[in-house]
């Protein structure tokens, strides 16, 4: 394949995860936002989004084959098509319903979004692998591009479902977002080069999903703990905390809420996937060997582990909502951001350093499988610390998921 190829499609494919993951994370704030001002507990709207990450981890166990087996296009395509899908459904809520039916339902509308998103993550991350040169460290470079700018969209995705909630209310919302992506799909289709690489031998056997590779089973672990370090305050616990503290109770101060709470998250992840886009340069990686990149992602996964504990000491002093909480809770996560990015980047070149061109589906379907454990029990433990022991808890269990990916990133290290 010649330059100009892997360049275009390179292109086609990150436009066409950027366009998913707005739509994502816009839906996770329609989501969140609507049902908690509807009165749902901290641990009823964990349970919103936890078929969501279980969905991710089967996806990923299959996701892989799939993609090897089919071509990475037709799994991108999938991954679109079927976030439409959910986005149709979920239009379809009636408000008559009982909580536990709109949980059902709602539940399993996250379900099929968390099949989508997970085909659509696969296939671009496996297609880099793919098309990126290997001189000059192009491998991080495209990689953190494509990682920092997806999350950097996604944040904007987080202010849109917040703005759209105020603005058009939920169902009309959910509407105008299916019809966006549904546009985006076609323009995908018809703009993708043929011949995007992916697909292995037809007689490769399903089995075989666990990699061989000590390398990255042992990052799997570590990604794991990360983004559990991270979910456990950033899906329930904080937003709830925001939602309370910023909100009157009317409806002109929820529409506020709404508005602020969109906007800082939207900040938090637009900085994250900036950080992301820098990491690179940050870690200097041009021509580092991979042993010094190994060795500095564990000494970054040292640097996050106190951040969440001073965090969780700080709202235990204040025994209860305060301005200079608020303020330093903002400070605080902000560099929690900075040093989370940092080790997602470098996770995401690693997984692709380590595996082989080969079964490169099937490793980062592996790895993503652990990404979505790591959200699962992430999101189960924000709502239930939340409920059990408010924010202090939530933010001190971020500090011990955060502790054991340091301890699991340590393994990487030669003995």
């Amino acid at each position: 394949m010649s330059a100009a190829p892997p360049l275009r499609a390179y292109a086609a494919v990150t436009a066409a995860y950027w366009a998913f993951m707005l739509s994502d994370g816009a839906l996770r704030m329609l989501v969140l936002l609507h049902f908690n001002a509807l009165g749902f507990a901290p641990i009823q709207l964990a349970w919103l989004f936890l078929l969501y990450e279980v969905a991710g981890i089967v996806t990923n166990l299959g996701a892989g084959w799939l993609a090897a087996r089919f071509g990475l296009a037709a799994t991108l395509y999938g991954g679109l098509a079927l976030q439409i899908g959910a986005l149709i459904a979920l239009a379809q809520l009636d408000p008559g319903w009982s909580i536990a039916a709109s949980v059902a339902f709602v539940m399993a509308v996250q379900g099929v979004s968390g099949v989508a998103k997970d085909l659509a993550k696969m296939s671009s991350k496996s297609a880099v692998k793919l098309l990126a040169p290997t001189e000059a460290g192009g491998l991080f470079r495209w990689v953190a591009v494509l990682t920092g700018s997806k999350n950097a969209v996604k944040g904007l995705g987080f202010f849109l479902g917040a703005a759209l909630l105020a603005l058009l209310g939920f169902t009309t919302a959910v509407w105008a977002m299916a019809g966006v992506l549904a546009a985006i799909l076609i323009a995908v289709v018809l703009f993708l080069p043929s011949g995007l690489p992916g697909r292995m031998k037809a007689d490769e056997a399903w089995g075989g999903w666990r990699s061989k590779d000590a390398r990255v089973n042992r990052l799997s672990l570590a990604r794991l703990f990360l983004f559990g370090a991270r979910d456990v305050w950033f899906v329930v616990g904080i937003p709830v905390y925001f939602q309370s503290v910023l909100s009157d109770g009317t409806a002109e101060g929820r529409r506020e809420a709404f508005f602020l709470i969109g906007g800082f998250l939207a900040l938090w992840i637009i900085a994250y996937g900036a950080v992301q886009a820098a990491a690179p340069r940050i870690l200097g990686a041009k021509g580092q060997p991979e042993a010094e990149t190994v060795r500095k992602a564990v000494s970054w996964a040292g640097l996050l582990v106190p951040i969440p504990f001073l965090l969780a000491g700080a709202a235990w002093a204040a025994e209860g909502p305060a301005p200079w909480l608020t303020a330093t809770l903002i400070g605080g996560l902000l560099v929690f951001g900075f040093v989370f990015a940092i080790n997602s980047s470098v996770h995401s070149y690693l997984i692709l350093a380590f595996g082989s061109a080969e079964r490169i589906t099937r490793d980062v379907g592996f790895y993503y499988m652990a990404n979505a454990a790591g959200r699962l029990v992430g999101t189960l433990l924000s709502g239930l610390s939340y409920q059990l022991g408010g924010l202090p808890l939530c933010l001190a269990t971020a500090g011990v998921m955060a502790a054991a990916s340091w301890l699991a990133a340590r393994r990487l290290l030669p003995r």
